[in-house]
This record gives C-alpha cells, structure tokens and sequence, in this order.
C-alpha cells in the first residue's frame, strides 16, 4: 500500500511540475513510511540524519516526510529533525504539493496532519512504477482491533471505493499494456462492507474477468474471518484471477488468536485452506506468522509448527513480534525475551524452508508460463539468466535461449519448463518454448510507464466498464 502511495506522490509532484532527480541533485526528497514495526521508526530518523549534510549544503532543498510513521510521530519529526519542511499523514496526501509551496514561501516548517481522509487517494493521479504490473485500491483503513497493530489507528476505518471506479482504473491501466493488475486492500473481502454488500468482492473478481487484456489479476490481503466460499469460486471461475492466496495466519494457538482479537481459529483456517485446494488443487497459498506475542508458551509456539506442517504454505512471511506503544499488546503482561523469540523464530524459518523446498521440488518437470520481471534476479548477470514470476506468484530464473523473438524485454510472457528447485525460488534451464511479445515489453524498452488520472467517486455498479481512452504516457527516467 505505501508503494502505491508514493505512486500517487510522485502523480501529483509532477503535475505540479515537478520532475523526476538524478542521483544527487534533488530540490525535493519526499519520504513515505512506515510504522507497522519498530525498526521503521529507527532507520527514518537514522536516514533524516545523514540528510542534513545535504540540506546545509544546500538550503532550498525540501525535505518531506508522510505516511504512518508521520500520522503516529507528528510535530515530533519536526522537534527531532528541525531541518525537516514539510510533515504530513495518511489522510492528507493530496496536500503534499501545496505544503511544499507554503513552507517555502513561509520559511517554515508545515506539519499538517488530518484525522479522517480529505480525498480518498485513488482521486489522485498516479506515476506508475511498472510497465507490466499496477496496484489498485479496493479500499483503505481497516475495522478489525487486532490487539498487535497499529495500522487502524494510523489509517483508520474501513473506506470502500465503488466497484465501477475500480474497474475503470484496471481498464486504464490496461488500455496503457499493463498486463496484471494487484487489488490491495487492509481486508480485501471485507470489501462492500460500506455499501452492505458481502459479495461485492467475489463479484468484482469476476468483473476483472471481463476485461479483454487484462492476463493476471492478484490480490493482497484477506483476513480469515471475511473469507467466503463465494470468493473461492469465484477465483477458480474466473480465468485471469491467479491461483494465489496470501492469507495471513499470525498463530496456530487459538489461546493466542484469541488474544490477538483475531476473530478465527486454528481449525477454521485450515479449513479455508482445504477449500481452496479442492476449488484449485495447484494454489500457491502463503502468509504472515508473528512469533513471540506477548504470554506466547512453548505450548502455543508448538501449535504454531503444527499449523504450519499441515497447512504446506508455498512461503511465510515471518515476524518477531514488535511492541507499537498505543496498541493493546504493549501494555499485556509477560512480555518474551528477546532470546527466546529468536529461537523460537529461528525454529519457523527452518521447518518452512523444508515445506517450501519440498513444495517447490515437486514443480520439477512441469511447464510454467512466465511473466517476465524486472528486478527480481539479483545474480542473473552473472548466471545469464532472466527471472518471471509464474502465474502461483513463484519466481523463476530461466535461461533466455529457445524459441525467443529477438529480445525478451520485462513485461514480455515466456512458457519453459522448470528443471530445478530451491526453497525460495525455480530455475528453468531448458530452452523456452514459446515467446509472446507485448505492448508492456516495448513500453518497458522505450521508457515509457504509466500515468493514471484520478478516478472519481461515483454509484455502485458491476461489470466491466466501458472501453476508455489512452491515458497520459511519460517517461520514468
């Protein structure tokens, strides 16, 4: 979600005017952050410090901080970091061109913090990062109280954009070669909840369905306790919607979801995971564990493993557990050692390395279709490979020889066999069978990403929405 923020920062910078800087000689830097764990906190003021050389060499600089971090810490960035100009939060984004011009008129700091959002932020226009790939808001804020996080506080209630304005921005994106789209939510099936529809999710998957073009449609995050079997079916109904699932599980001990107000249990989770599986048996599903949660016993971690051992995650995101002053988990008793949250979470990695290696070796030998990335090999220079990203969201280093129509450029789709496993990644070394190229790929090559206006706030509706024009193309450089 804060990628796709400062999409919509770097949107409204440059049609204010403002261009994209070389290395080194910014006129405005703008930072947008986080304050889900607490080392967000530490490396933000660590960075602020190395930029003050910066800004004494060259006074007219602008300095911005937004996002979380800044909703949560407020006229304390300014108290810690004085040479800091402009200081605004989640609900205010829009504001961020016109601060800078009030602090540089006014040759003082501007902090503007708002309690509840002025625009929602997909009325925003947007400098996209990816020629292939675009993020779209389902929603913003969030209505659960888990007990761990601070994220409602910092972005607030669930607020649902109308189906049609989702659709016409995945159509804008589309009409500019984008071939996958990622629907992004705090809860994503809880989307309707505004407008008193708990089917609204299932039906917009189904709605991107329609839309000709579009390949691969993703989604990030659902919480267990919203997922429906409608939102299954729908997945395996609908042809572009990828046989991915990120569902976060935070604990296997139900003592600790309960304290965690997590409103599920083991056993329902697994279920929903059993269900995905009969609707489409080759779904990558990964998730979000916490370990070391305040009062969590040798007991409840042991429950977590066991969880983890049945529920055959492709790859866990994993977390010790971070105290964030102002949630209900700061102040429980019992409090781990940080000794033992390390032990515990060394234990995790290890046995989901052993799931996800053994997962992966079982892919050996089978076709894959490949939407080639940037960015995602950091050795492919050396191995003289490329990487993609399979239609389960696994990634894939392949070697570029086969059945190849001159370059294969980011954005272009490539189909290959996998030949070799790795926990946290696959390797086709066999030639590619086939080669398409796209509108994405030579968007890529010729340095053009895209740029979506804002989308405006209108009346529920369904279905694919009416072709649209090309929107603005610029160049990322």
């Amino acid at each position: 979600m804060n990628v796709h923020d400062s999409e919509r920062l770097a949107g409204m910078l440059e049609d204010a005017g403002y261009e994209r800087a070389g290395s080194g000689d910014a006129d405005v830097v703008v930072f947008n952050t986080c304050a889900v764990r607490e080392n967000a906190d530490n490396r933000l003021y660590g960075t602020l410090g190395h930029m003050r050389p910066a800004k004494d060499r060259n006074p007219n600089m602008q300095i911005a901080v937004g996002g979380c971090l800044a909703q949560k810490d407020r006229d304390t960035i300014v108290k810690r970091a004085p040479w800091v100009d402009v200081v605004f939060g989640t609900h205010n984004l829009g504001s961020l061109p016109t601060l800078l011009e009030r602090a540089r008129h006014n040759e003082e700091a501007e902090v503007e913090i708002l309690e509840a959002l002025d625009v929602f932020p997909s009325t925003l226009p947007a400098r996209r990062e990816s020629a292939y790939s675009g993020w779209v808001s389902v929603s913003v804020g969030c209505n659960n109280t888990c007990t761990f996080c601070i994220v409602p506080a910092l972005r607030g209630k669930e607020k649902d954009r109308r189906p049609g304005e989702i659709l016409a921005e995945v159509q804008a994106l589309v009409s500019e070669g984008v071939l996958e789209v990622t629907l992004l939510g705090q809860n994503v099936n809880a989307y309707g909840v505004e407008f008193g529809d708990r089917f609204a999710f299932g039906k917009l998957l189904r709605s991107c369905g329609e839309i000709e073009g579009l390949e691969r449609v993703r989604f990030t995050s659902p919480h267990p306790r919203d997922f429906t079997d409608d939102v299954i079916e729908a997945m395996a109904a609908t042809p572009n919607v990828c046989p991915q699932l990120h569902m976060p599980l935070q604990s296997g001990s139900d003592r600790i979801l309960k304290a965690m107000r997590r409103s599920y249990r083991s056993e329902r989770y697994l279920n929903i995971l059993r269900n995905v599986r009969e609707a489409m048996p080759d779904a990558a599903i990964t998730t979000d564990i916490i370990v070391g949660f305040p009062g969590e016993t040798e007991e409840d971690f042991e429950a977590t493993l066991e969880v983890v051992r049945q529920a055959r995650f492709s790859s866990a995101f994993t977390f010790q557990y971070s105290k964030r002053p102002g949630t209900p988990a700061a102040e429980l008793p019992d409090q781990l050692p940080k000794e033992v949250v390390q032990q515990r979470y060394d234990r995790l990695i290890e046995l989901q390395n052993e799931i996800s290696w053994a997962e992966n070796k079982n892919l050996v030998g089978r076709p894959v279709e490949l939407l080639v990335a940037e960015g995602e090999g950091r050795k492919d220079a050396e191995t003289h490979r490329l990487s993609g990203r399979a239609r389960d969201g696994r990634l894939v280093h392949f070697t570029p020889t086969g059945a190849v129509d001159r370059e294969i450029r980011p954005g272009d789709v490539v189909h290959t066999t996998i030949t070799r496993a790795a926990p946290h990644h696959l390797v086709a070394d066999t030639d590619i069978s086939s080669h398409r190229r796209t509108r994405a790929g030579d968007h890529w090559e010729e340095g053009v990403r895209p740029k979506t206006s804002g989308v405006t706030l209108g009346l529920p509706s369904f279905g694919a929405p009416a072709p649209q024009p090309i929107a603005e193309q610029g160049c990322a450089c």
